[in-house]
């Protein structure tokens, strides 16, 4: 399957994954309350260490060495079990711990109790497999109808500020249900294999390589909402959550192409051939800032307006929250391309893992001195800060192997126009004022903004883009 028609899947993935949640936060906003959500973001920030530990880094790791192997059944079929099965001794062993843990959880006992359905679901969560084999398709439709049925249950069910424990139920028995439909591909896709403790331990070793920057890198995207939930209080925590997943969202979009390029670019390396992978580098990155920038732009221009209606008038700190971190979209759209899409397919796991520890330090340090004194504002800082050092090590780490001057050379059309975009924006949503109509123009002319200005400045990924958009269209209308 052809890489843009991956990505397309991959970007309905990532969005069917947040947006189902996203789609119900203005109601569940003004039921729960940002106590409510504050509550569903903190335990849920602390059940995620626990799915860390039972994944151990399984998800990229399975997905490369899939992609490594996809060409011959055998090795697929063995890779695949042995890999599994060290998936589910880990999950167990965490589980465990997690059992031990629900005895001093305190007032949160029940919600964390529900929680645990994440811990069964990352136990049996095999879309590593088909992410390896660059089959998105499967993927997306099972997580589709599922997340679709867990949105009409939150709107039935979830009445009252006291069923925040029926919120959370649904939410992590959707997930598990979602990984358990992809096993009825299972039997089409490998053949049984009769794995040796031997294989499970080699991928045991092999896997904690990427373990140690999946510690680090959810130390400064989940440890966020526990230190501000412990250092500050849920609310904080509620303003920072919905402010983090309307990012979150947005960047889906650009690091979408970073999971369908692992497995291509695993593959291109295992043929040895290095210069395709550097034109994948180039170009990914391209394609990256091309998305990235004008949408960190966009959401700045919006934030202010778009907040108020959508999330409620509780939510007014979440417009703030929104235009301080959105930098980190361009940011994490750059380390995406340069860690997992160059680093880890080629083999610099150690570089890739110094660059999130670094981050995942710093994150840490600017978090306990900022908290106590702007509680989720600190926060929202402290992202940027640490998402920032992890680009900066990563580009220094590579410059012997890159070009700086092709990497950069088309990013000063991205910024002009998106800052331009920006200004024009921001000024038609004071003139319209708060509501759903400012935002749909906002972002209607935002776009054509960013594009106008782009062709003005003789854009090549704008031209190569529309002339594939527009080779389609006339295939599909046969002129």
């Amino acid at each position: 399957m052809s890489i843009a028609k991956n990505y397309i899947y991959n970007v309905i993935y990532q969005i069917v994954t947040l947006i189902v949640p996203l789609i119900t936060v203005p109601y569940v906003s003004r039921v729960l309350g940002s106590n409510g959500v504050g509550i569903n973001a903190y335990t849920y920030s602390i059940i995620q260490y626990f799915v860390l530990l039972g994944t151990i880094g399984i998800t990229l790791y399975g997905n490369r060495e899939i992609a490594y192997v996809r060409d011959d059944q055998r090795k697929l079929s063995e890779t695949f079990w042995s890999i599994f099965s060290l998936q589910v001794l880990t999950s167990l062993f965490a589980l465990i711990i997690f059992i031990f843990f629900l005895k001093w959880s305190g007032a949160y006992q029940n919600i964390f109790l529900l929680q645990s359905f994440y811990l069964f679901a990352a136990m049996f969560d095999v879309t590593w497999l088909f992410m390896g084999l660059e089959d998105f398709k499967k993927t997306v439709t099972r997580n589709l109808f599922v997340k679709i049925f867990g949105v009409i249950c939150v709107f039935i069910f979830v009445q009252t500020a006291h069923d925040l424990w029926k919120y959370v139920l649904i939410l992590s028995l959707s997930q598990f249900l979602g990984n358990l439909t992809l096993w009825l591909y299972i039997p089409k896709t490998v053949n049984k294999f009769k794995v040796t403790w031997k294989q499970i331990n080699n991928h045991f070793m092999a896997s904690i390589s990427l373990f140690i920057p999946q510690i680090a890198i959810q130390v400064y995207v989940v440890l966020n909402k526990t230190m501000l939930g412990y250092m500050s209080n849920t609310n904080e925590v509620g303003f920072f959550d919905n402010s983090d997943k309307i990012v979150k969202i947005v960047l889906s979009i650009v690091t979408a192409m970073g999971i369908v390029m692992l497995p291509r670019v695993s593959n291109t390396f295992a043929k040895g051939d290095m210069k395709k992978v550097n034109e994948y580098l180039y170009r990914s990155f391209d394609f990256a800032s091309y998305l990235s920038i004008p949408m960190m732009f966009g959401l700045m221009g919006i934030a202010g307006t778009f907040t108020p209606w959508f999330f409620g008038s509780g939510f007014s700190k979440t417009g703030v929250l929104i235009g301080v971190i959105s930098p980190i979209i361009v940011l994490i759209a750059w380390s995406n391309v340069i860690g997992q899409q160059y680093m880890m397919p080629v083999g610099k796991v150690r570089g890739f893992t110094a660059s999130v520890t670094i981050g995942a330090v710093v994150n840490f340090i600017v978090n306990l001195l900022l908290i106590p004194h702007y509680q989720s504002v600190g926060t929202a800082v402290s992202t940027v800060v640490a998402e920032f050092t992890v680009t900066f090590v990563q580009l220094m780490l590579i410059y012997r192997h890159i070009q700086y001057r092709k990497l950069f050379s088309s990013i000063w059309r991205y910024f002009i126009s998106g800052f331009f975009m920006l200004m024009i924006i921001h000024l038609v949503g004071e003139k319209l004022g708060n509501n759903i109509f400012s935002t749909v123009i906002q972002v209607i002319l935002g776009i054509f903004i960013y594009l106008i200005v782009l062709v003005l400045l003789r854009s090549e990924m704008n031209q190569l883009i529309f002339g594939k958009l527009f080779g389609i269209l006339k295939k599909a209308l046969k002129i």
